[in-house]
């Protein structure tokens, strides 16, 4: 396989496991075009009237404007843009101290094993804010890492040693810290007996019908109940109790083979998992990353994974009922019945929408393991109508195990029938209604290829693009405002686009305009005054199909009138994500990712200085409440 630094973990996926060219688009297209000319022409830069019943935006406007702030332009400097009276400033960074025995970030080395393992993790992703005991305790996911940045100072960015590659592995999994402010900006608390850092080396519990399942017992853990780690979590979730929920994604292309023409088995196949990694070697020096020596630890990984932040000492447990692949995130909702409703998607093209309800109810001193391992897995399927459905994953409807279906969820999801989506990415949930939104990124297999399972990815319904550059976001209710509801009804909040470049569908909705136009929207978050948050992260080359769009941004979007406003850029080549609040809600925390990816950022330090992940504080100068 080609060794290309620049390669994202979806190119990689395609590189070693290429997709079939076949798909059936043009009996596709001639259903689309007899449904309601579509694809004819009645999607334009005026917004699409319907699609069935379903309907964008129009543009209709707020009796009073609900944006507290001026929109922010487009930006390709390398810093951060936010709009007048509101400030930025760095609270952690990847590789800051979280101990006074930890080492300080070293410019030429870049750091060692054993410096990591007692500083902030790489590449910030998905994080919520937890206030115990009068403190606010900021638990952040550590994605990835970037070699040609972690390893900057080797020959051609490559690990020349064991402490290289394990460097590498201690920069990825969960942070906890402990932030506080000394009434001039907020900074970690070192020596916080909240501070943790749990990596892949952590151990951890398998819960639910997956543990002490065959498919993930290992010779080292022969009863099949304890892993160790987690990593290459994105998006993140908070349970009502007060428990972080780190969502493991693209978990395949860390396992290899010293056989590069090992054959996995068609199940590992299904998620990505070869004889060749991302380049980061660990099965180099941890056997158990090796395919060819344990074939069932990729069944270990790829789970939603409880953490108590507020118990440095706990073990997190990984939620197999939940289902595995690569998950976003997980919102998660309590029904008008009291039962938990967790919401998810698949990042990865021509996947599927999950949703998870309980058995049990959450109350007040219920037990809530048994909320997050006795329950339903659903893949939601979607009607060019504007209806939609949850295919219920059992026994019954998939001719698998339960133990199966939560091991591989991919494969019962296709069993049923589910839609295959535009790669969902965050979902959340709006406060003050029983809307649920759904970010749907970007898919340029879309109307081309099938999915890594072999099932077909026609344009229509919530997916309306061949090709889609730009992505969309897809939002449902549910019937009768019940979350458990087999039924729900959809429509698109907005489709993303580049009115200055394109006239046709590629402009994007209505909504969408030359002073907010964006690429491949990702994170999302609702604000408790039911505002939607919009972070992107797509192409910043500002040329071409991306004239005009500039560096990754984080805009506000109104659920009711379907207005967007830009809020924030990010400097250059980063991927803006991650949001969440303080208590007092005077202070937003956004995740800066993966600055300089292609060598051209020196963020947040600069000079001639490493760029470095890191998480932002943004106040207002008045002092005033932040969205």
């Amino acid at each position: 396989m080609k060794d290309d630094h620049t390669l994202s973990f979806d190119e990689f996926d395609e590189t070693v496991n290429p997709r079939s060219e076949h798909c059936e688009f043009d009996t596709v297209v001639e259903q689309a075009l007899s449904r309601r000319g579509f694809l004819g022409g009645v999607l334009v830069v005026g917004g699409f009237a319907t699609l069935g019943g379903a309907v964008l935006p129009t543009g209709v406007k707020a009796a009073v404007n609900r944006f507290a702030f001026d929109a922010v332009p487009v930006s390709t400097s390398d810093s951060i843009s936010v709009p007048a009276g509101y400030k930025s400033e760095v609270v952690v960074r990847w590789a800051d101290p979280m101990w006074s025995d930890s080492v300080a970030f070293d410019q030429g080395t870049r750091g060692t094993a054993t410096t990591q393992a007692r500083t902030f993790g790489d590449n910030t992703d998905g994080m919520e804010v937890f206030m115990h005991e009068g403190r606010t305790l900021l638990t952040i996911n550590n994605e990835y890492t970037n070699r040609s940045i972690i390893w900057g100072n080797r020959t051609d960015a490559k690990p020349e040693n064991d402490d290289d590659i394990e460097k590498g592995l201690l920069a990825h999994g969960v942070t906890v810290v402990e932030i506080g402010h000394d009434g001039d900006r907020w900074g970690v608390v070192i020596d916080s007996p909240f501070n943790r850092r749990i990596t892949p080396n952590t151990e951890m519990t398998l819960t639910g019908p997956a543990a002490g399942h065959a498919l993930v017992k290992t010779d080292a853990d022969p009863a099949g109940t304890t892993t160790l780690g987690t990593w290459n979590n994105c998006g993140s979730g908070k349970t009502p109790w007060g428990t972080y929920l780190a969502c493991e994604e693209n978990f395949n292309g860390y396992f290899s083979a010293e056989d590069e023409n090992h054959e996995v088995s068609a199940e590992l196949k299904r998620y990505g998992v070869s004889a060749s990694d991302w380049g980061y070697s660990w099965a180099k020096i941890d056997d158990r990353f090796d395919v060819a020596k344990n074939p069932n630890e990729p069944n270990r990984a790829g789970y939603v994974v409880e953490i108590d932040p507020r118990d440095a000492n706990s073990t997190p447990k990984k939620r197999t009922a939940l289902g595995r692949f690569k998950h976003e995130n997980a919102e998660c909702v309590v029904n008008n019945d009291g039962r938990l409703v967790i919401y998810m998607g698949d990042d990865e093209r021509g996947e599927f929408l999950y949703r998870y309800v309980s058995d049990g109810v959450y109350a007040a001193g219920v037990d809530t393991d048994a909320l997050m391992e006795n329950g339903t897995i659903f893949a939601a399927k979607f009607h060019d109508t504007g209806a939609g459905e949850w295919l219920v994953l059992t026994p019954e409807t998939t001719g698998m195990t339960q133990a199966e279906i939560c091991v591989h969820t991919r494969i019962a999801a296709s069993k049923v029938g589910a839609t295959t989506m535009d790669r969902p990415e965050w979902v959340t949930a709006n406060p003050n209604s029983s809307e649920m939104y759904c970010a749907l990124t970007n898919n340029k297999n879309r109307g081309l290829k099938t999915n890594k399972g072999g099932d077909e990815t026609p344009v229509g319904g919530p997916n309306p693009r061949e090709k889609n550059k730009y992505g969309q976001i897809v939002r449902w209710t549910p019937m009768n405002d019940d979350h458990t509801s087999a039924e729900f009804k959809w429509d698109l909040y907005v489709l993303a686009g580049n009115p200055k470049v394109h006239s046709d569908d590629k402009a994007g909705s209505e909504n969408v305009n030359l002073g907010n136009m964006f690429n491949s929207p990702d994170g999302l978050a609702f604000d408790s005054t039911g505002l939607l948050w919009i972070q992107t992260d797509g192409k910043y080359s500002n040329e071409g199909d991306f004239e005009g769009q500039g560096n990754n941004q984080m805009l506000a979007g109104d659920p009711v009138t379907g207005e967007i406003r830009r809020f924030l850029v990010g400097p250059r080549e980063a991927e803006v994500t991650g949001l969440c609040w303080s208590g007092d809600r005077k202070t937003m925390f956004v995740g800066i990712q993966h600055p300089g990816e292609r060598g051209n950022s020196n963020w947040p330090d600069g000079g001639n200085t490493v760029p470095r992940s890191a998480i932002i504080a943004v106040t207002r100068d008045d002092g005033g409440l932040v969205g």
